[in-house]
């Protein structure tokens, strides 16, 4: 049994790395639950997100898995015979020996054993290649959105674009039968847009207030951002009692500070892309609110939001279901022409660009800025001329393109090219 915490793209990863344990285990999988969280505040369940019945008959050969636990297991004291699981008790990243020294024991004399929270503790190397493969094939083919979440995911992508051709390999992946059609030969590009651009700009007060960085507010800021740490990161404050404080200046050049949607709005138009992009903004509300968002939206204009394009009764069965929102966050911008993103560190953001490398046939891309060096070439503001800043931007993006086989201890979620999970040979 599996309880995994965190929000939709945590779990996502939760639920691939438990079908890799089972088998590795050889157990039996119970439907993964999910935890409720005072930060995401969602009561979802895996089957209000995913196809049940789909992802048991396509991992049907690799494992078992069964909808509840077992009739005459339910009786048994899970917590008082030991074999609740928690994360203070398996390391992360943990090896599949950890599981077959400290786990299996409890599985083979208790008959189950029940894992809390479970965030990130299945290492990716070394693991056994026929496991890699396993959570490749869940990731990318067992976790389909239910209906609900790909006919609204579908009529978000209508709303942005109003010209299609015919549905890429990506679009039935994630839609099934939702995915757009072919427009009728009246409609043409002029109608509307044919192509947007999707962002994810990681710039909530979380990221921002974890970041410990300064972002030209003065004391207010300083002060709101302290109270949020105190309510939401005490872990994050004692860590800073015992340690070497390191200075918002510092900070910025390590590439550690979330980018300002100012700084994403001139990476952009580095890049060439013109005022009248039209551009889905994934994520929760920006921190700074419209007037952060100013120098973006005075840059381009055509910005929406699955709130701007959906109408408050389409939202309404997602209302206070983060998860569920979250799934049409990753749709828009898993389908979308250009995915950029502004923190490579995002579970969104990792898990989206994957699905575009391994359904996008290489017309999928996706833009990584390297904070570092970026922070290297605005530092120099002052002095730098708008050529010489596109073409040393252009060039930072292009090397965060370069195919590239997965790396060891690299994500297979994130970087699927691999042996054992796309390539062929």
């Amino acid at each position: 049994m599996v309880s995994a915490n965190g929000g939709l793209n945590q779990q996502r990863v939760a639920i691939c790395n438990a079908v890799a344990v089972a088998s590795l285990l050889n157990a039996t999988l119970v439907l993964p639950k999910f935890l409720y969280s005072n930060v995401w505040k969602d009561p979802s369940q895996f089957g209000d997100i995913y196809q049940e019945d789909y992802f048991m008959r396509i991992l049907k050969d690799d494992i078992d898995i069964v909808k509840e636990l077992p009739p005459h297991l339910k009786p048994l004291d899970i917590e008082a015979m030991g074999t609740l699981i928690t994360d203070a008790d398996i390391v992360k990243e943990a090896k599949p020996d950890d599981y077959i020294t400290s786990v299996l024991p409890l599985l083979l004399q208790n008959r189950v054993v029940h894992f809390l929270g479970f965030g990130n503790r299945l290492g990716f190397d070394p693991l056994p290649p026929h496991l890699q493969r396993l959570r490749c094939k869940c990731n990318f083919h067992a976790l389909k959105f239910v209906l609900k979440i790909q006919k609204v995911g579908s009529l978000l992508i209508k709303r942005i674009k109003k010209y299609y051709a015919a549905p890429r390999q990506l679009d039935k992946q994630l839609l099934g039968d939702f995915a757009p059609g072919i427009s009728p030969k009246q409609h043409n590009i002029a109608s509307g847009p044919s192509r947007y651009l999707a962002l994810h700009l990681r710039f909530e007060e979380d990221m921002v207030a974890y970041s410990l960085c300064d972002f030209g507010g003065g004391d207010y800021e300083k002060k709101e951002l302290e109270a949020y740490r105190d309510v939401h990161f005490p872990l994050l404050i004692e860590r800073l009692k015992n340690s070497k404080p390191v200075s918002p200046v510092e900070l910025r050049k390590l590439g550690r500070c979330p980018l300002t949607p100012e700084e994403a709005a001139l990476v952009l138009a580095a890049l060439g892309f013109k005022p009248e992009t039209f551009i889905y903004l994934a994520g929760s509300h920006i921190y700074g609110g419209s007037s952060r968002m100013q120098p973006f939206t005075s840059l381009y204009p055509n910005l929406v939001t699955k709130e701007t394009l959906l109408t408050s009764s389409e939202l309404a069965p997602f209302k206070n279901f983060s998860s569920q929102l979250a799934a049409l966050d990753f749709i828009a911008c898993a389908t979308s022409d250009v995915f950029a993103m502004t923190d490579s560190g995002s579970q969104l953001s990792s898990l989206v660009s994957g699905f575009r490398t391994y359904y996008g046939d290489g017309h999928a891309p996706t833009l990584r800025p390297n904070k570092k060096r970026l922070a290297a070439i605005l530092s120099e503001n002052r002095t730098i001329g708008w050529n010489t800043f596109e073409d040393r931007v252009r060039k930072m993006i292009e090397e965060g393109q370069r195919v590239q086989l997965r790396g060891s201890g690299r994500s297979i979620y994130r970087q699927p090219r691999c042996p054992e999970c796309m390539c062929r040979s």
